[in-house]
């Protein structure tokens, strides 16, 4: 566990209190997510333009119901479908697709497969909420993830300072991946661009996210 908090802390910087497939114009994205015994995901974007991004992500799931795996990789298009910026506050309407292939344990070969999916954000330096849907599809299989976040920060940090954030997350998860709701207790970090969060989730499994802006 601490070499791969290491690792994510090596990679980890973002610009807000929630992480985003789109950072800046002329901007690279690089995103890792760890989820112990069900998923890990790693994801680089480019945006050429501030309200769009393209790139491609490798995931794998691991189902903690049947044992499955899959592996995904894909290319996609990430576009800022809207954007509010409000006194002391901003909110962020994401929505992205794409394509590739996929391999598993449950079929032989290689099946074309498509990824799909949106992110509606709201925050303020004091407190924010996110709830994202992403899906993987092929002939073989149908998973989604569906996740909300919560999260309050304990003091209002200043641009540029430190802050910390608690975060409590509910995820969903289809394709027999993952039975019920998983529920989660993070602790969120960054400071001018640099984040990192961790936590465990109700059944005793490590969480952690990383990324990086440049």
């Amino acid at each position: 566990m601490v070499r791969l908090l290491i690792c994510l802390c090596a990679v980890a910087v973002a610009a807000a209190a929630t992480a985003k497939p789109i950072a800046f114009a002329e901007g690279t994205t690089v995103m890792a997510e760890y989820g112990a015994g069900t998923m890990q995901e790693l994801q680089i974007f480019y945006a050429p333009r501030f309200d769009y991004s393209v790139g491609a992500g490798h995931v794998d799931f691991a189902s903690d119901v049947d044992g499955h795996r899959e592996h995904i990789s894909y290319a996609r298009l990430n576009w800022l479908a809207h954007r509010w910026n409000l006194d002391d506050a901003q909110a962020n309407i994401f929505i992205w697709g794409g394509a590739g292939s996929a391999t598993g344990d449950r079929f032989d070969g290689t099946r074309a497969a498509g990824n799909a999916g949106f992110q509606a954000d709201y925050e303020t330096r004091r407190v924010y909420a996110s709830m994202k849907s992403d899906l993987q599809r092929s002939s073989e299989f149908s998973d989604r993830i569906d996740t909300l976040q919560l999260g309050i920060a304990p003091y209002k940090h200043d641009y540029g300072g430190l802050a910390t954030w608690l975060v409590l997350q509910g995820r969903h998860y289809t394709g027999e991946l993952h039975s019920g709701i998983e529920t989660a207790a993070l602790l969120r970090l960054f400071k001018g661009g640099a984040w990192i969060e961790a936590g465990v989730t109700n059944a005793g499994k490590v969480q952690a996210m990383a990324m990086f802006n440049f």
